[in-house]
Formats: structure tokens, C-alpha cells, sequence
């Protein structure tokens, strides 16, 4: 069976003929795979059903404690219910790292078969879903940077049979600063930096190959022990499936050389960050490129959108508009912020342009792409943000964008214009996880419109936890500055 064919229950017997297990993973509102190993024949029992899987990682924040304010997809009231979990036949895969292990992701359900709000899987198939209702898909790509560190060997670790050593044991003894990255310097692009660890650069790589999460690109990036991967541009659900995998390929695989990669969006002080540029583009049922307009517009208001449809142009109006109210999606950590500052490659207001790097939105199209290449490269999401978050979000701006005939409500930044400056118009976004979180949450927030009440309380609600727990931190920052002064 070729892997592009749609996989049936049927057909599992057969698929899984030499395998006596199986393992199932669902992805919660942080991004993070959650699952276990199972049996063949239990598996098989609930291939097509489902089976239940405790609601907890719905009530529970990236370190397992749960909320402090309950939420209501999973409480103390409801007693941590059960959801169905349903396995999606054709995300299968085999692990090559674990044996080449049977691998399927799931979505989430509840006991009336709704999709729960804050699945990220589900919420992205109900986006997905009303562009297909018009006869449309959309396309996505992902960019993503991390940095990689390697914690230095104790004489205990020397001995063959001892395990790499821990960053968290590091940490729990040496300064942050102090872990030492995997390469030292600034060398984007670098051909020879990588021979350094070329046995874990290339395993990497070629895992992501056996994983079905392929990768159209693979290099440093500036910055030390930095890394970016170009993965390969594909169907949006399917490309937030890869884009999520990709992280877990690439910690699995670095494990076993003792390296830690960090895909926070700001892992030190007066670098660049980790950022996770994501492509988005509409095609109709025969995958033609719907953003690319046939004949060139001479009257166009702006040269810029003189190769881009009027789907298009509304298209980005919508992104535009809606992205105040949709940044914690984007950027949904309380380290996301760091990044997003002034003079770091990094977008700080409601921008757009034709093959600007510094705006929010880069338009890629003709004269400088190929038609079919034409696209939208939405620039504010780092690594840490949830792919399915970040893809659903840019698609239900855009598509109500069409749906209301939006217009492009500003101008877009000329070469050599950066953001934030005299030229820049657009709306600076949310310095801080609190004031993107207002937004979110606001009654008339946009984000209430296109995703609905249920998924903006709940989403919400676990940005308001992660800003209570940072209120309520004392920083080394504030040891080392109050200490003796005060």
C-alpha cells in the first residue's frame, strides 16, 4: 500500500501484520504530544470508535499542574471525565528511531461526538472545513529555528553505559547562562560548521525523511548552536502535523547525543530568537494557486498587489485586521515577547510588504516568485508557538477576510523602510502576554468571531494561568538587581 493512499480500518490487519503495538499521540493547547503505547489488539478494537483518554491534558498546563482557576473542558466538577480519541488513519508513520514502532496521531472528541474546542487538531480540520465547503484547500509551509545546547560531561557520564547528562540537573546547579551551546559564534549558512556534529546533523535529517515529516532545507542559522529547518511545503493539516513531528524528531534524535534543543522564542539575551515563520497560500480543487492573479493589474493600488488576486487582497486584509486579537496563537509564552522587540529581525507592528523581512506579513509573488509560488510568510510566530494554532488562526482571519470583501487597510512598507518607524501606519502588537491575552479575550475580539466563545474562554484561559504563574515568579534578574541595593 503506497503511503498516499487513504488508509482503512480494513486494511489494518494487513498493515500491521508483523507489529505487537502501536503508538497513539494527541497534541494539547501548548503544542506537546501526549500519548502512549498500546497493544496491537487493542488498537484494533478502537480504530475506528475510539477509545478514552483522560481530559487532564486539557486541564493541566506544560509541567502537569493543573489551573489554577478550572476550566471547562476538564475540572475537579467533572471529574477529569474521559474524551474519545480517535486515531487518524492516514497520519500513520513508523518511529525509526523506536524500532520503526506503528505511529498514529488522534483528535479529540466528546461523548456527543462534537470536536472539543481546544484540540488543536480538530480546530484546524473546522477551519479547513469551510474553505473545502467553497471547493478551496490551503497550502502551508514552516520555517523553523531552534537553539541547541550540550551540557558537559561529568566523569559519571564518561562510562559508556551512563545516560547523556541532564540539562535539568545542569540548570538545578549552574547558571542558565553557563549551559554552553553545541557551536559557538554567529555562522548562518555555514557548509563547514556542521561537520562539527555531523553524525547528529545528518541523523536528524535523514529521521525526518523516515518520519514522513521531510524537509526541503537544512542549515545553520545565526547564532550559536543554532540550527533552521525548511520543512517541505504541503496540505495546511498536513503540514501542521509535520511541523509539530519535526520537534519531536528532532528531540528524540538529539537525545541520544546528549544535545538539548530549545525552541523557546528568546533562549538568551541580546541574540536573535527562535522564530517560526509559517506560509500560507489558497488553491481550488485542482491545487491551482488561487493568490496569483492572472493579469498583471496596472491600476493596482498599491505595485506591490499588482500580481495578486482580489481573493488575495482580501485574504491579507483579514489577516491584517484580525491580528491584534490573535497573538497569543502566535506568540503564546511570556518569553514569546522577548523576541518580538525592535532591531532583531523580528516583527513589531501590523505590517506587510512584497518581500519585506522585517514586516508582519512578507507577500511573496510575481515579479520575484513564480506564479504558483505565490503566498503569504506570516513572520510574528516563534518556535514555541502551536503550529495548529498559528495555521488555523492565519486561515480564519484570511478567510473572513473573503468572506467580508476586506480591504487592505494599509499601505505597505517600501525597501529600506523598517517597521516602526516614520513610514510604518500599522497598530504596534502586544509588547506582553497580558496585553495580547486582553485582547484575545474582549468581548468584540475577532478572534471570538472566527474561532468561537468556547475556544477563546478555554485558550484563553491557560494564557491567563501562564501570566499568573509569571506574576508570581521572582527572576534572577531581580535577585541579582535588588539584592544589596535596596
Amino acid at each position: 500500500m503506497a503511503l498516499t493512499d487513504p488508509i482503512t480500518v480494513e486494511a489494518l490487519p494487513d498493515l500491521l501484520k508483523d507489529d505487537n503495538k502501536v503508538k497513539l499521540s494527541g497534541v494539547d493547547v501548548d503544542g506537546m504530544l501526549r500519548g502512549k503505547i498500546v497493544s496491537k489488539k487493542k488498537f484494533l478494537s478502537i480504530a475506528k470508535e475510539g477509545f478514552g483518554f483522560c481530559s487532564v491534558i486539557f486541564g493541566w498546563d506544560m509541567h502537569d499542574k493543573t489551573y489554577a482557576k478550572e476550566l471547562k473542558i476538564s475540572n475537579k466538577d467533572n471529574g477529569y471525565r474521559d474524551l474519545i480519541a480517535v486515531p487518524d488513519l492516514n497520519s500513520f508513520r513508523r518511529i525509526p528511531w523506536e524500532d520503526n514502532v506503528p505511529f498514529f496521531l488522534v483528535r479529540f472528541f466528546d461523548d456527543d461526538s462534537k470536536p472539543v474546542c481546544a484540540d488543536p487538531r480538530g480546530l484546524l480540520r473546522t477551519t479547513v472545513e469551510k474553505l473545502k465547503k467553497e471547493g478551496y484547500d490551503a497550502m502551508a509551509g514552516a520555517e523553523i529555528e531552534f537553539f541547541q545546547f550540550k551540557v558537559p560531561s561529568s566523569p559519571s557520564s564518561s562510562n559508556a553505559d551512563s545516560p547523556a547528562p541532564s540539562v535539568i540537573s545542569y540548570l538545578n546547579n549552574n547558571p542558565p547562562h553557563a549551559l554552553p551551546p553545541l557551536t559557538e559564534g554567529m555562522f548562518g549558512y555555514s557548509i563547514t560548521r556542521p561537520t562539527l556534529n555531523k553524525s547528529y546533523y545528518y541523523d536528524v535529517y535523514n529521521s525526518c525523511a523516515k518520519f514522513r515529516c521531510d524537509l526541503e532545507g537544512w542549515h545553520t542559522e545565526s547564532g550559536p548552536g543554532v540550527y533552521e529547518a525548511a520543512l517541505e511545503f504541503g496540505q495546511i493539516e498536513e503540514m501542521a502535523d509535520r511541523t509539530s513531528l519535526f520537534k519531536y524528531v528532532v528531540r528524540s534524535v538529539a537525545n541520544g547525543y546528549g544535545i538539548t534543543p530549545c525552541f523557546m522564542a528568546k533562549p538568551r539575551h541580546g541574540l536573535p530568537g527562535n522564530s517560526g515563520h509559517t506560509h500560507v497560500s489558497v488553491v481550488d480543487k485542482d491545487g491551482k494557486n488561487l493568490f496569483f492573479r492572472e493579469e498583471k493589474d496596472e491600476n493596482a493600488k498599491y505595485p506591490d498587489i499588482a500580481h495578486l488576486s482580489d481573493l488575495g487582497r482580501h485574504f491579507l486584509a483579514g489577516i491584517l485586521e484580525g491580528m491584534p486579537d490573535i497573538m497569543p496563537m502566535l506568540a503564546p509564552t511570556i518569553n514569546s515577547y522577548k523576541r518580538l522587540v525592535e532591531n532583531f529581525w523580528a516583527p513589531v507592528t501590523v505590517s506587510w510588504g512584497l518581500e519585506h523581512r522585517a514586516a508582519s506579513v512578507r507577500l511573496i509573488a510575481p515579479p520575484t516568485s513564480k506564479p504558483g509560488a505565490t503566498r503569504f510568510e506570516i513572520r510574528v510566530p516563534g518556535a514555541d508557538a502551536n503550529p495548529y494554532f498559528v495555521m488555523s488562526a492565519i486561515l480564519a482571519l484570511g478567510w473572513r477576510g473573503v468572506e467580508k470583501k476586506l480591504e487592505i487597510p494599509i499601505p505597505p512598507l517600501g525597501k529600506g523602510q523598517d517597521v516602526g518607524g516614520n513610514a510604518d501606519p500599522g497598530a504596534r502588537l502586544a509588547k506582553s502576554l497580558r496585553e495580547a491575552t486582553d485582547k484575545f479575550m474582549r468581548k468584540d475580539s475577532i478572534a471570538r468571531e472566527v474561532l468561537g466563545d468556547d475556544f477563546v474562554d478555554h485558550y484563553g484561559g491557560t494564557r491567563e494561568n501562564e501570566i499568573r504563574l509569571w506574576d508570581e515568579a521572582v527572576t534572577d534578574w531581580e535577585l541579582k538587581r535588588y539584592i544589596e541595593t535596596v
